[in-house]
């Protein structure tokens, strides 16, 4: 009530002084603006765009004031603003053949770690929580919504999960079931998907239904493509074509990241939140300083607009009649 009272208080007392300006310029008028005494456009409007601009920074400055100052600190985060990262991370016994990496002398894993910490550094990470899916012979949550990079880093690093499981195949779509179960009664739209796998003994059906809460979907693959490893009496190889279409059916991205960390601009897109446009995230405050913004250029922009192009009205004798006038 208070910023609305001193809003129209400040418009109120701009209008008077206006109208008090324009009485005076009216009575010179043919000097200001020429015989017509008709101003241009600019000179029309600049009254209104200062009554405008002293509004708009009135209610500006009142309202922050006393609107509640803003605290850029990850654990005041408000709950509809948490953003959510699952990561299902393949730890069968084939992400510890060294293949990876520029020179090949990499481990499957070791890459894999390489392209989570690029990740972490490249998205907004303080505005997620963590959630990490082990996959192998099924599928185990390992830790859920934290906002610990560091025990991240340390299940990725220095526990092997794959101890967790039974000996077999990999299953790699019981970690997308997972994940679904997961994100099921989180926001819509507020979750990134990250497969990390080496695509070995990947089904051809039976790929599990997103729930809308995932957002943005990333299959990244690690491995050599072409020539693999041979292990548990086949060849294991990075399965580009099975992850690529994996990828697709998910409506997500996919990347060959055995040598190339993730394109900043295909990881953006992946992280893009897609809850809702720019302008219905603005609060009171954004739209105070907004405010204050327009109506502090609008003011300062007029006394230079009017300088410039207020009259084209020159008065006095223009020096080309002058010098025909001497020669007559």
């Amino acid at each position: 009530m208070v910023t609305l009272l001193v809003t129209v208080g400040v418009v109120m007392l701009a209008l008077l002084g206006e109208v008090l300006q324009q009485l005076r310029i009216g009575r010179i008028s043919h000097l200001v603006f020429g015989p017509g005494g008709r101003p241009p456009a600019i000179a029309r409007l600049a009254p209104f765009a200062r009554v405008v601009g002293f509004g708009l920074l009135a209610w500006g400055l009142v309202t922050l004031f006393y609107v509640q100052p803003k605290i850029h600190k990850s654990d005041e985060i408000p709950e509809e603003e948490w953003r959510h990262l699952l990561l299902v991370y393949d730890v069968s016994p084939s992400m510890l053949l060294k293949d990876a990496g520029q020179n090949g002398d990499q481990s499957r894993a070791a890459r894999a770690k390489e392209l989570i910490d690029s990740l972490f550094e490249r998205v907004p990470i303080g505005k997620f929580k963590i959630t990490v899916i082990a996959t192998y012979n099924g599928a185990k949550p390992v830790v859920e919504d934290t906002r610990d990079l560091e025990v991240v880093r340390h299940m990725l690093s220095e526990v092997d999960m794959r101890y967790a499981f039974k000996s077999g195949s990999t299953k790699l779509f019981d970690g997308i079931a997972e994940a679904a179960r997961i994100a099921k009664p989180w926001r819509v739209g507020s979750a990134l998907l990250v497969i990390i796998s080496d695509g070995d003994t990947v089904p051809a059906s039976g790929m599990p239904v997103l729930p809308p809460s995932i957002g943005g979907t990333m299959v990244i693959g690690v491995g050599d493509h072409l020539s693999g490893k041979f292990i548990a009496g086949h060849q294991s190889r990075q399965d580009e074509s099975t992850l690529r279409q994996v990828a697709i059916r998910l409506g997500g991205e996919f990347h060959n990241g055995n040598k190339r960390h993730v394109p900043s601009d295909v990881l953006s897109a992946a992280a893009a939140d897609a809850r809702k446009p720019l302008i219905e995230q603005l609060s009171l405050r954004e739209f105070a300083l907004l405010a204050i913004a327009v109506g502090s250029s609008l003011l300062a922009l007029v006394p230079l607009l009017l300088h410039f192009f207020g009259s084209r009205w020159r008065a006095g004798v223009a020096v080309a009649d002058a010098s025909r006038t001497e020669a007559a």
